[in-house]
């Protein structure tokens, strides 16, 4: 049956003012405003509402057509539709509409009695005066037209002329609020009337407007959300969801990478007889389809046009009810935590709203915390678990090495070569690969090589873009456009000679490149290859060629930042999945399979050079890196083991047919609710968009500065939200799937994200 929230929404209208005394047998009509389409659901004509389900309520078209479906009803609607249908063309802050005969207000109807303002409640939300409409005869459209004159001025309730009422609101409680408040203020003016004939006093006219311009603020309000909306992606509800365990089953355990059992190849073999680089070709990729970023831009730029949308707020009340309840124990331990750890935790990623959640396991694809609460676990460590969390055959053997060796003994290990050949035999523009402790560390050792090998200084980056949090990169950082704004501590002189450029502007890359000739030239440009944060702004499928080409043009060395995508797109990282060769590539994360000290920097043989130890520099040029921790044999057997199973069981492939099943999931439930929500992802990297903050820039500063706070908030709010419906995500936008996540496991996740989604207000 479609649009089935939208019929039960009459039903439970209905059900409401038969209670109420405000319907009868088969008198009046009532109607919902179908989110995301020219639609509306209406009751049937002549029909009893006290047997009235929801298979009972037909669909009309905004020109008036009957939309027969499969409900099996077959009832003709209410011959009022065409006034039903004009209201919602002439008002698109009107999601509700309720005409009823109830005896006060028709009372007046027959007096033809305008109300006048007698209270300020009455007028913000029925607007200035309740209208006298003239009268025509039912079903007719000249009392379609008639309507649609008088509502157009922007008040919420009628009296037509012998005939009834009609109320209007911008969700369904609101228009029976309006109807119910009508019959009250009907009531009081009939009886001023009998008692002091022609002596009915009004509120003042200065203080009518004020009360109207909070209606009509509120009316636009809601009428941005259809007229700034674009239309949703059309997801039927019987199509068949993309499915991770279809490619799962096709996958058999040591056919994947090859016949050899994990761990029997010699060190630096590839599989069998292939090329570096053929394996990853052959295993293909994460993303299946690249998202239309024109499309999605789109979909973003309409999100951030309209006003928030989010929780209502006996909702929000019950998500922090839902922490208050069920989370003292990670309240209790993170409170502590305050008092010895600067704002209560170690990582970025734990602070979430209302507060963190302290965690005591996780396994695979869930996470359980300190109350024994459980969820399913979308942050997967910020994306490093691509095998999913705690994967135990990873584990076994770094066991084994660690029983051995120790965690690090800072000599050289076997495991230190084993792990820089298994990255070139899948990427194999990686020639020479430098362990470092964290992608932070990799950026700035990739920076420092990059000058050090052109002799040149400045460095370009992508606006918005998280490169860490050393000095020269905290620029521009989140927000393109804001140079230094996150730079509290850093001294101008360290960014000195940093440039960023707009997403997506290859025009104002190469007038950057220009200017920094004068400068010197640039050493170095480095991208997020899908796009600042991960693909918040995702980048056009030909963005890294064509920086590809800018930089060879300029001389400049391209660096591609794979914290996030090396290993998660597929084996060959972003470079083999868009084709493009960067001079250096940064690594975190997932090259430790989740294991810490995860970081390097790997390239071109000439290019790594300078970072050679001892004499084995380029022409002396060394450049000073290391660290006590770097390259130890616990991080290099464990990124060696995990990159091995990620081979063996296509775990990257996986990981994105899931990210396709639940993307396509969430874009059903975001169509069905009519939302202004965007759901897109690049294979298991998911964006989910609510309130589209991470779009805000510079290039437009009152809107950023106005809007900033609020869209921050309501992401905070949907996060906890998710949270309190068993699903952790990072800040609430942005979810990384694994290989643990098969069919049911999305298919629970995207029934808890349907309950959320039935919280929003005006759904």
């Amino acid at each position: 049956m479609q649009h089935r929230l939208s019929r039960q929404h009459v039903v439970d209208m209905c059900r409401t003012m038969l209670a109420r005394g405000y319907l009868k047998a088969t008198e009046g009509n009532v109607s919902v405003r179908v989110p995301g389409h020219r639609r509306y659901a209406v009751t049937p004509s002549n029909y009893d509402y006290d047997r009235m389900r929801v298979e009972d309520i037909c669909i009309v078209d905004f020109d008036g057509r009957h939309v027969p479906d499969d409900s099996g009803a077959d009832l003709k609607p209410s011959i009022e539709c065409g006034m039903h249908a004009n209201i919602y063309r002439e008002r698109p802050d009107v999601n509700a509409i309720v005409h009823t005969h109830q005896p006060y207000a028709s009372a007046l109807a027959f007096l033809r009695r305008p109300i006048p303002a007698l209270t300020d409640e009455q007028v913000r939300f029925l607007g200035r005066q309740v209208a006298i409409i003239d009268y025509a005869p039912s079903g007719t459209g000249f009392l379609a037209r008639n309507v649609q004159k008088k509502v157009a001025g922007g008040d919420n309730a009628f009296i037509i002329a012998n005939h009834g009422v009609v109320a209007v609101g911008t969700d369904p409680d609101r228009a029976v609020f309006n109807m119910a408040l009508l019959e009250k203020v009907s009531i009081a003016y009939l009886l001023a009337l009998t008692s002091e004939a022609g002596k009915v006093y009004t509120i003042p006219a200065a203080i009518r407007e004020i009360a109207f311009g909070k209606l009509r603020a509120d009316e636009k309000r809601i009428a941005a959300q259809i007229t700034e909306a674009v239309e949703p992606l059309r997801v039927p509800t019987d199509e068949e969801l993309p499915s991770a365990d279809r490619l799962a089953a096709e996958v058999s355990p040591g056919e994947a990478a090859g016949d050899k059992a994990a761990g029997d190849e010699a060190p630096g073999d590839a599989a069998g007889d292939e090329a570096p680089g053929a394996e990853s070709a052959r295993l293909g990729y994460a993303i299946s389809e690249y998202p239309d970023v024109n499309d999605v831009m789109r979909r973003l730029r309409a999100l951030t046009a309209q006003p928030v949308r989010g929780l209502r707020h006996d909702a929000l009340l019950d998500v922090l009810n839902y922490f208050d309840t069920k989370c003292r124990a990670s309240r209790e331990i993170t409170d502590r935590a305050r008092r010895r750890i600067p704002g209560g935790v170690q990582h970025n990623l734990a602070f979430n709203y209302p507060f963190p959640l302290a965690i005591e396991k996780a396994e695979g694809a869930y996470l359980v915390d300190r109350d024994g609460n459980t969820y399913i676990d979308f942050l997967q460590a910020g994306g490093p678990t691509i095998l999913g969390s705690n994967y135990g055959p990873v584990n076994e053997r770094v066991a084994e090495v660690v029983r051995d060796s120790g965690p690090v003994t800072g000599l050289f290990h076997e495991y230190e070569l084993r792990l820089a050949e298994i990255i070139h035999r899948f990427m194999p523009h990686v020639e020479m690969y430098r362990s470092l402790g964290s992608g932070t560390e990799a950026v700035m050792a990739a920076v420092r090589g990059a000058r050090a090998y052109t002799g040149r200084k400045m460095v370009i980056k992508v606006g918005g873009a998280y490169h860490g949090w050393s000095d020269t990169m905290v620029y521009g950082l989140r927000v393109p456009g804001t140079y230094r704004m996150n730079a509290k501590g850093i001294p101008f002189g360290a960014t000195s000679r940093t440039r960023e450029s707009f997403p997506h502007d290859l025009g104002q890359l190469r007038r950057k490149l220009i200017e920094n000739r004068l400068r010197g030239g640039t050493a170095a440009v480095i991208v997020e290859p899908v796009g600042p944060e991960s693909g918040t702004r995702p980048v056009p499928r030909d963005f890294n060629a064509r920086v590809r080409e800018l930089c060879d043009q300029f001389g400049a060395l391209l660096i591609f930042d794979e914290v996030v995508t090396g290993f998660r797109l597929g084996l060959g990282g972003a470079a083999g999945y868009f084709g493009v060769i960067p001079d250096l590539t940064v690594f975190g994360k997932a090259v430790s399979g989740g294991y810490p000290m995860a970081g390097g920097v790997g390239g071109r043989a000439d290019v790594m050079a300078v970072f050679g130890s001892g004499l084995d520099g380029r022409s002396g040029a060394h450049i000073q890196v290391g660290g006590t921790l770097s390259a130890n044999p616990l991080s290099c057997a464990a990124g060696y083991f995990a990159i091995e199973e990620m081979a063996r069981t296509n775990a990257p492939v996986i990981a994105g047919r899931a990210g396709d099943r639940l993307t396509r999931g969430l874009q059903r439930l975001i169509d069905s609710y009519g939302l202004p929500y965007v759901a897109y992802h690049q294979g298991s990297i998911v964006h989910l968009e609510c309130s589209g903050v991470m779009l805000l820039d510079m290039r437009n500063p009152v809107k950023l500065l106005r809007e900033n706070k609020a869209r921050k908030r309501l992401m905070e709010q949907m996060g906890a939200a998710y949270t309190a419906h068993g699903i952790v995500t990072l800040a609430g936008s942005r979810m990384y799937t694994s290989m643990a996540d098969t069919d049911e496991v999305i298919d629970d996740a995207l029934a808890r994200f349907d309950q959320v989604f039935a919280l929003v207000e005006g759904v």
